[in-house]
């Protein structure tokens, strides 16, 4: 079956292959259908030219194609990997960006434990006894909680 239909179609059975996982790549994100979509491109335009030779049997191609989708995989999750470094380095650790900032306290902190407003949200602080309305510096973060000192 396999024979029948790489002579059938010829070099055009690769690129149909292709275009098949780059759709599916659009339709089930991953990253990984792309990698095997362009091997089979690439042994699709190789099919192109050594078509006419009698070496290149579709056992040869399969070998290529499954050779190409390992390296092409792993050549996109090393240059994946090594993206650089991030213009909003803070971005998705807002806690930890709160760190040096200052605010005053909406609640006295008492036992311990008071609130301030930072922006839109209101945080939980630990802290020194201070009363309502003092200025504090935030000190630390740490998994949704902030200790401050008095400014």
């Amino acid at each position: 079956m396999i024979s029948a239909l790489a002579s059938e179609l010829g070099p055009w059975s690769w690129w149909i292959i292709g275009l098949v996982f780059l759709g599916l790549e659009i339709l089930i994100p991953g990253v990984f259908l792309l990698w095997i979509g362009l091997a089979a491109l690439v042994v699709g335009a190789l099919s192109f030219m050594f078509w006419d030779m009698a070496a290149w049997s579709w056992q040869l191609q399969f070998l290529i194609f499954a050779v190409l989708s390992l390296v092409f995989a792993m050549v996109g999750r090393r240059v994946s990997r090594a993206g650089g470094d991030s213009d909003q380095p803070m971005l998705n650790r807002r806690v930890e960006g709160l760190v040096g900032r200052t605010a005053t306290l909406e609640e006295p902190i008492a036992e311990g434990q008071g609130r301030i407003r930072l922006d839109d949200t209101t945080w939980i602080v630990h802290g020194p006894e201070l009363p309502a309305g003092a200025r504090v510096r935030i000190v630390a973060a740490q998994s949704g909680s902030l200790t401050v000192e008095a400014v």
